[in-house]
């Protein structure tokens, strides 16, 4: 999963590092999500080729009272070599499936404005709020826009 990060994110992608994106910092980042993972505020899906992971979710849930009702989707990469297979749209459906599961009626994301993603997102029927500019800075350390994102997902359908 490191080796899928710094692939996603030196390959341009913008999901939160800078380029270039040591593995050692990548395999820290995820293991640092394995107690999230274990609490159950985190829940992580992988697209595999033999040994090789080519794609990942996440979708997490958050703690508070009055928001047991939705969740967030988060980094979800697809590794550049993989990219046009239909992958992101196969983990985005497994996030949302699993969400229906758990009861959760409302997602929400954000990403990149301009991005591809943006496409894959709006295609699948995620709805735009609006835009927040200089959100983020992008892997070159650019500063850019990042939109957000929500979904209805009925609790009692899954989203195939």
């Amino acid at each position: 999963m490191a080796d899928l990060l710094v692939g996603t994110v030196n390959g341009g992608a913008s999901v939160g590092f800078l380029a270039p994106l040591a593995r050692a910092q990548a395999l820290t980042w995820w293991q640092e999500r394995a107690a999230d993972i274990a609490a159950g505020r985190l829940a992580v899906w992988a697209a595999l080729d033999g040994d090789r992971v080519l794609g990942t979710v996440g979708l997490a849930f958050p703690g508070k009272a009055n928001s047991g009702h939705r969740a967030e989707i988060v980094k979800l990469m697809v590794h550049p070599d993989a990219r046009g297979r239909g992958l992101g749209r196969g983990l985005l459906t497994t996030a949302q499936d699993a969400a229906a599961a758990a009861g959760i009626t409302l997602l929400h994301l954000d990403t990149e404005t301009g991005s591809p993603a943006e496409r894959l997102y709006r295609s699948a029927g995620w709805t735009p709020v609006g835009a927040i500019p200089d959100y983020a800075a992008d892997p070159g350390g650019v500063l850019r826009p990042t939109t957000i994102y929500y979904k209805h997902v009925p609790a009692t359908a899954l989203t195939r």
